[in-house]
């Protein structure tokens, strides 16, 4: 394994030194094709906001070009083959910026964020950008600010959808960003967003949609990475990027179930890859600290915190047009393995986020309402073998559910594992009460459902 290094280059006649040691690996990250534009759906993204009459400050631009120096290491660089543990990577990242002091003083809170984040070893230093580069931001083509008085994250999953129709609901004009992703992804974020706009004619709400990605040759000679436990440090990035264009303080909503986000380890063997920290309260408080150490005037916040998925969709502020569009919603972690069975796009049924889905819309609309298509439909149609996949994550439920049960005063203990809750002291009770709540919705769609090696 080697220490691997990603050096942000403006262009060829960027060519200001990096030191390295004989231990690293350096691996030069373009950010700019042709003459000035930004690479890597950068670019796209400062053209889609003009057309929005939303201009970024250049700290946004920089918060930008910050995620996709992680974004780059995280994904292309194998967790396998670079770490002494088969987990563990150290990565370096060397990128410029518009105020390299200011980001200097924010590095420690930085590298705190993803080190929680990711479970690597990080290291950030900043360097001036060129000066052809100095500004990348031009003059708004207008004076009148955006339409838009929030910004909130639209993945096309079931809780993005309740957080946008929640704000439209309550007459806000949104900005939803998204970030493309895979196919099916993609496919559910636009249709959800059209047939937003079909029902919602009145808001002037938009959407920012970035596509990134980098060539799978970007580290040479090292195998890409699919854990991917870094990409809400991008998802958040590009919320506060377009954010930062609104002319006024914001809050940039991320909405996600309190299960979800304490994601507490099922069992003892839940590791690694499996246990993302994605919108774990201690993360989101570090996002904090950092807009305030670089002076972006800014929040982020998930208004869902103490909801479980059921409850946020009980409670979701307009029950029909959620009930009409939950279907095109995915939440599946693995929304392709139908292909296998010679079927398409759809969920499986016996993933983690599809069991806590189809535990909430049961929890909140009744048995049998739930018109998602599951690649496994009934749970209870046969033995689950915990051998495999469709097993796996079943079983842990009942673990975690018969482990409550039996001493339902754990839930106060469980919740700190996945990571420190020193910021929320005053909502510890209110935190473990989510915990068991989610895992009661569960419980109630696997009862009796068998599960053992087949």
């Amino acid at each position: 394994m080697k220490r691997h290094v990603i050096v942000g280059r403006f262009g060829p006649g960027d060519r200001s030194p990096v030191q390295s040691a004989d231990d690293e690996q350096v691996t030069r990250l373009d950010l700019v094709a042709g003459d000035r534009m930004l690479d890597h759906g950068m670019g796209g993204a400062l053209t889609s906001l003009k057309r929005l009459d939303v201009t970024p400050s250049e700290m946004g631009v920089d918060l930008l070009i910050l995620a996709a120096h992680v974004h780059a290491a995280d994904t292309r660089i194998s967790r396998s083959e670079q770490s002494q543990d088969s987990w563990t990577r150290e990565i370096r990242l060397v990128v410029p910026v518009s105020d390299p002091a200011r980001w200097h003083a924010a590095s420690g809170t930085l590298v705190q964020a993803l080190n929680f984040l990711t479970g690597d070893r990080w290291t950030v230093g900043f360097r001036a950008r060129p000066r052809k580069f100095n500004s990348i931001i031009t003059s708004p083509a207008t004076l009148l600010p955006p339409p838009f008085d929030t910004v909130s994250l639209f993945s096309g999953g079931l809780d993005s959808l309740v957080g946008a129709i929640d704000l439209l609901e309550s007459g806000m004009t949104p900005l939803l960003v998204s970030h493309a992703g895979d196919g099916a992804t993609s496919d559910a974020q636009n249709q959800l967003f059209d047939q937003l706009k079909r029902h919602y004619k009145k808001s002037a709400f938009d959407r920012l949609r970035v596509w990134m990605a980098f060539s799978t040759r970007l580290v040479k000679g090292v195998s890409i990475e699919n854990s991917t436990r870094g990409r809400s440090f991008l998802f958040f990035a590009l919320g506060v990027f377009a954010g930062t264009g609104l002319g006024s303080r914001f809050t940039l909503r991320v909405p996600e179930n309190g299960l979800i986000a304490l994601n507490v380890p099922l069992d003892p063997l839940r590791l690694g890859s499996n246990s993302t920290r994605t919108t774990h309260p201690f993360y989101i408080a570090r996002w904090n600290d950092l807009l305030r150490e670089v002076g972006i005037d800014a929040s982020i916040e998930n208004p869902y915190w103490n909801k479980t998925k059921g409850e946020m969709v009980a409670e979701c502020a307009n029950q029909d047009i959620l009930s009409d569009l939950t279907a095109e919603s995915l939440s599946c972690a693995h929304p392709s393995n139908g292909r296998w069975k010679g079927r398409g796009i759809e969920h499986c049924g016996y993933c983690l986020p599809c069991l806590i889905r189809r535990a909430a819309l049961d929890a909140a609309w009744g048995s049998g309402v739930d018109a998602t298509i599951y690649t496994v439909p009934d749970l209870h149609a046969q033995v689950l073998d915990t051998r495999e996949s469709i097993g796996q994550q079943v079983r842990s439920f009942q673990f975690a559910i018969e482990r409550m049960r039996a001493q339902p005063s754990l839930a106060r203990l469980l919740i700190h594992k996945p990571g420190p809750l020193t910021d929320e002291m005053p909502r510890l009770d209110q935190l473990a009460g989510v915990y068991r709540r989610g895992l009661d919705e569960v419980a109630r769609l696997i009862d009796g459902v068998e599960t053992k090696p087949v």
